[in-house]
């Protein structure tokens, strides 16, 4: 496979494009495709057994463009198609999920410590964070608690406001969050909210931004596969939805950081 080629990223809807803006900072001399699902999104409440199906129909259009790795950009579908999608996939492109890279910073910075994770109900009740990082066997604790108010909130924009800011502390304010040393964004959404949990914390409780991680690993992947491309001119960049609406596009300048132009592609046809 060619190192032009470029880096298939997919999640539920538009949330992984913080994921996206985050390697095209890292790495933009690579070129990248994305594919949001918005047609089906959220997918935190679907079923394991229609996400799988969801990614490996994504999975068709993303091998049809030639990618060279393929980034679950979804804590959802990662908990729940990633096995399936590997096989499915097979050799044909590098399949990378949005959890094993942040158990591998886990177990490199953080044991023996218990750590708070807020993600959506099906990441949650996965169980996956927790299970790996439990096997790992460095006494690393994760305590969970899904908090579906959060994706729902930020993809209308109502964030950085005395709403969000009511409904974080809610959250935050769980007995389970209670005494921990750190707090994981197990979201793509939620980099929005960062500095809102930050302010909530004051500084006394670090907050691990995945979306940094990950993209350190994409680039890790790259350059150990040999699939890497030299510096030098910015890659190419293309955004594809399975549903379009004028919200979603303005949506697009808050995930991503900048005006971008979103391609319908209704795969499901």
């Amino acid at each position: 496979m060619p190192n032009s080629a470029p880096i298939g990223i997919f999640d539920s809807g538009i949330g992984g494009l913080t994921l996206a803006h985050a390697i095209t900072e890292l790495i933009p001399q690579e070129p990248i495709i994305y594919f949001g699902d918005t047609a089906h999104l959220p997918y935190g409440d679907k079923s394991a057994t229609a996400i799988q199906a969801y990614s490996v129909k994504i999975c068709n259009f993303l091998l049809d463009k030639n990618c060279k790795l393929i980034l679950i950009a979804c804590n959802s579908a990662s908990a729940a198609a990633y096995d399936l999608v590997k096989a499915y996939v097979g050799t044909k492109a590098v399949v990378v999920n949005v959890i094993d890279p942040v158990i591998q910073y886990l177990d490199q910075q953080w044991a023996g410590k218990t750590l708070g994770l807020i993600g959506t109900k099906q990441t949650v009740n996965s169980g996956i964070y927790a299970k790996k990082a439990l096997a790992l066997g460095k006494n690393i604790d994760v305590k969970s608690l899904a908090t579906p108010l959060l994706a729902p909130m930020i993809e209308e924009g109502f964030f950085n406001n005395t709403i969000s800011e009511q409904i974080i502390r809610e959250y935050l304010e769980q007995d389970v969050l209670k005494n921990i040393d750190g707090l994981i964004l197990a979201c793509t959404h939620y980099p929005l909210i960062k500095s809102q949990i930050d302010q909530f914390y004051q500084g006394s409780i670090p907050v691990i931004d995945t979306s940094q991680i990950v993209a350190n690993e994409i680039q890790t992947i790259l350059t150990k596969n040999d699939l890497a491309i030299q510096k030098g001119q910015v890659g190419s960049r293309q955004f594809y939805v399975s549903d379009y609406t004028d919200s979603f596009e303005k949506s697009t300048q808050i995930f991503f950081g900048e005006a971008i132009k979103l391609i319908q592609y209704p795969i499901w046809d």
